[in-house]
């Protein structure tokens, strides 16, 4: 079946990167759910992941380094009536981006967040990420990794996300599925996927996560919560659950709750927000303006 979801640019991904696997479940999810291509629109920051909104049939923005999150959540704030979807690198986001990360959680906006994980800064040629475990010599660095990573699912979970998620790039099924659940989800929803970068990380390679990732949801865990209570209870445990990371790495969905979004708080606040198409809705009519707001401006004066 044709896949109306993909443009015709030129991809100059590296051979075999498993960002050829994102894109490939991302689109597969939006046609899934048949989401017009014209509600949709996917933000991207700087780095090889940040390319995607090139290759996807949507209204795109490529955005400043660590910015995607952050120009994801003014899109749907401004036009609550679009479906948003923001990508960045574990660089983008776990560095610069970072602050951008635990804000979003804190405001429970309905979008969703994909972080391209695969230990290194690609673009800028293999320079060790926030999630490259310590110690780890790949071939791109000279020495062994001196930092300690950061544990994006960890953050999330700690941030207020409603949604967090481990998928992996080579597993299009798992990964498709995931995003289709991200997408339908209210709220807030991160996930975080596990990417081999078949040019600079040697030892995070598909060989690495075919051996090790298990889906902990298919071993029983339930990350649903329908409670405040249980929420807090869930996250707890899936917090130990994301520290897992060795022999075994878990998988799969770690907290799912729906809790009061940023649309429905700022609908207290701003009468018919989530009714009203404000973004289209003309600003002046013969050449008046439609709305009065000299008692505003009076305001400030």
């Amino acid at each position: 079946m044709h896949n109306t979801y993909k443009t015709n640019v030129e991809i100059d991904w590296c051979p075999g990167c498993g960002d050829f696997g994102i894109l490939n479940a991302l689109t597969l999810a939006l046609q899934e759910l048949k989401i017009p291509n014209e509600n949709v629109v996917l933000t991207g920051g700087i780095g090889c992941s940040s390319k995607i909104p090139h290759y996807v049939n949507v209204n795109a923005l490529h955005t400043l380094h660590g910015r995607s999150l952050a120009q994801g959540e003014a899109v749907k704030i401004a036009n609550p009536h679009l479906e948003v979807i923001s990508a960045s690198g574990d660089g983008d986001a776990l560095g610069i981006g970072m602050a951008h990360l635990v804000a979003a959680g804190r405001r429970n906006i309905d979008m969703t967040y994909l972080i391209f994980d695969n230990g290194v800064y690609g673009l800028t040629k293999g320079q060790a990420s926030p999630t490259l475990p310590y110690g780890e010599n790949i071939k791109s660095i000279e020495t062994e990794n001196i930092k300690f990573p950061v544990n994006p699912l960890f953050v999330a979970l700690a941030s207020g996300y409603t949604f967090v998620a481990r998928s992996y790039a080579y597993n299009i099924k798992h990964l498709k599925d995931t995003i289709v659940r991200a997408i339908k989800h209210k709220g807030m929803a991160m996930i975080d996927i596990m990417q081999p970068c078949v040019t600079y990380n040697n030892i995070n390679t598909k060989e690495f996560y075919d051996a090790r990732l298990y889906d902990i949801e298919a071993s029983g865990w339930n990350p649903v919560a329908k409670s405040e209570e249980e929420y807090e209870t869930k996250v707890s445990q899936a917090v130990l659950k994301s520290m897992e990371w060795g022999d075994k790495i878990p998988m799969g969905v770690f907290i799912q709750y729906e809790r009061e979004t940023y649309a429905q708080r700022l609908s207290k606040l701003i009468k018919g927000y989530e009714e009203r198409n404000m973004v289209m809705e003309p600003i002046h009519k013969d050449g008046k303006p439609i709305n009065d707001i000299s008692e505003i401006m009076q305001s400030f004066i």
